[in-house]
């Protein structure tokens, strides 16, 4: 599989700033990388770098192998940017639109015409193809904005906190042309703050904090480097919590319990994901179980752990 993105000992300052700090990353062919962080971490930095827009302080961005800064101009027509803001365009209709961005790649005739019509179907615009481009709603925007960035068929496409402002409706209609792009073999590099959409979207991930990276790779590499052990939650009466607690923590499968927020929070040794022995043990010693419940470890949870130093 090729490497479409390959940064090394990436760097960017300004002044005494440090906008990045030896960011490391690879991304293959095919991949639709989810790139995470706090505003200010470095992502929107990061994606104007390989988007030709920025130059390193040092380091080095590839892009298809070729050297941001040095081969920029081979770089170009392999990707497509999308930043997280629309430009003016009050007197173009949707369809003139599309066919300034294509001429501008010299695209022309009739080659010009189908690959506008593909794209405004694709992007489920077609009905606007007469209407103002300032008059569509922000969400047809941002479809329109990866429309646009669609016409010279990129192999990358950078997209800069693309969901950002839309209503739930149009979310989900730019995950779902986002999971068709990436049907289709695009390389995605995306930068969101809504992180359950990314785990649904996103087969790698990147947690980007104070211009460094946290962590890169699959999203169920991250939730298990996050987990260890399972943690169960498990509720009794409350005046039999205690005694309850001290009988798990005899069994050698659990590695510690915590009372917590009115039940007890019971942490398996790494390894044992059977809990049966938990309800056999306190319904066995006659205490009354109301609540059996392992606690979920998504993208949310191994960011907030990741991100204050919770996993080292």
């Amino acid at each position: 599989m090729a490497t479409v993105i390959k940064t090394i000992n990436l760097t960017k300052r300004y002044g005494t700033l440090v906008a990045l700090s030896n960011l490391n990353l690879t991304i293959e062919q095919g991949e639709c990388f989810g790139f995470i962080g706090p505003n200010g971490a470095g992502k929107t930095t990061t994606i104007k770098v390989l988007a030709t827009l920025l130059q390193p302080t040092w380091g080095e961005a590839r892009v298809c192998d070729y050297v941001v800064g040095y081969q920029s101009r081979q770089i170009r027509p392999l990707i497509g940017y999308v930043p997280d803001y629309f430009g003016a365009y009050e007197d173009m209709v949707v369809q003139e639109y599309l066919e300034f961005f294509a001429a501008a790649y010299n695209i022309n005739g009739s080659v010009r015409a189908k690959i506008v019509k593909d794209v405004l179907e694709l992007t489920d615009l077609a009905y606007k193809r007469g209407a103002l481009v300032d008059g569509l709603s922000r969400g047809m925007k941002q479809r329109l904005s990866i429309a646009r960035v669609l016409v010279h068929d990129p192999k990358l496409l950078l997209l800069d906190e693309p969901a950002g402002n839309l209503d739930p409706r149009a979310r989900i209609e730019l995950r779902e042309l986002l999971k068709k792009l990436r049907e289709m073999g695009k390389t995605i590099l995306i930068s969101s703050h809504i992180l359950p959409e990314l785990a649904d979207l996103c087969n790698t991930v990147g947690i980007i904090e104070r211009g460094e990276l946290v962590y890169a790779g699959p999203v169920s590499d991250i939730v298990r480097r996050v987990r260890g052990g399972m943690r169960i939650h498990v509720g009794v009466d409350a005046g039999q919590q205690a005694a309850a607690g001290a009988l798990l923590s005899q069994n050698p499968n659990v590695q510690s319990v915590t009372p917590r927020n009115g039940h007890l929070e019971v942490f398996l040794v790494d390894g044992v994901d059977d809990y049966n022995f938990i309800p056999a043990a306190i319904l066995g010693a006659g205490f009354r179980l109301t609540m059996l419940k392992e606690e979920e470890v998504n993208l949310e949870t191994a960011f907030m752990r990741l991100t204050k130093g919770i996993v080292q």
